[in-house]
């Protein structure tokens, strides 16, 4: 039997490669100034790779963002160039995702109840239209380590308020972990996702290789 197969969703309200899908909110340049509440160099890593498992799990990914032609910026252009298929929606100038037609539509279109959500900064890009999201019916994952913001002060309140809308938070990690399910669906597809964006997963993964290496 396929292992993925052996799972049971009843459990609790677990991602699902069938229904979720990824919106990727404000990873602008400009912004990325100040994503403070983390390293910037693991900030980044940490959005490459939610985008790398969107890529590797094959989920419809959407893309938006804020007044481009401001001091926003435009939209990092390591996401731009790995999905250049995804809807892209360059917000005139809502700060509330939720409140452009255009990205709502984009969503409802895909069909899927799932939304996973990371953005700059997590209080306003990521909280609003994830509150709002929440509000109109849809389950909502907030990407923790691939939202970034001034200072974890402003990121705790936030996750405090979201939280108690029912709003689940995840590491990108977790997220990965929990669509994959069972390793033995494809154990060396997921060991390079996190070979490459999991600087601690190298060493383990490299121990592993040089093991089944010495048994040939």
């Amino acid at each position: 039997m396929d292992p993925k197969l052996k799972t049971d969703d009843k459990l609790y309200n677990r991602l699902s490669v069938d229904d979720a899908v990824v919106l990727l909110v404000d990873h602008q340049t400009g912004l990325l100034s100040l994503a403070r509440d983390l390293p910037a160099a693991d900030f980044q890593n940490n959005v490459l790779g939610l985008a790398k498992a969107a890529k590797y799990f094959n989920l419809p990914t959407i893309l938006t963002t804020s007044f481009e032609d401001g001091p926003n910026g435009p939209l990092m252009p390591e996401i731009k160039e790995m999905f250049p298929e995804a809807d892209y929606i360059a917000r005139p100038g809502q700060i509330n995702a939720w409140d452009n037609e255009d990205f709502v539509k984009a969503i409802e279109k895909t069909g899927r109840k799932q939304l996973i959500i990371a953005g700059i900064v997590t209080e306003v890009c990521v909280a609003f239209p994830a509150l709002a999201a929440a509000k109109a019916g849809y389950d909502v994952f907030v990407v923790t380590d691939a939202s970034g913001t001034f200072n974890n002060i402003t990121r705790e309140a936030a996750w405090l308020r979201m939280q108690k809308e029912g709003i689940e938070l995840m590491s990108w990690f977790a997220v990965a972990c929990e669509l994959a399910r069972d390793w033995r669906v494809d154990m060396e597809g997921l060991a390079n996702l996190f070979h490459g964006s999991i600087p601690e997963y190298g060493p383990l993964m490299d121990s592993y290789a040089a093991a089944q290496a010495a048994k040939k």
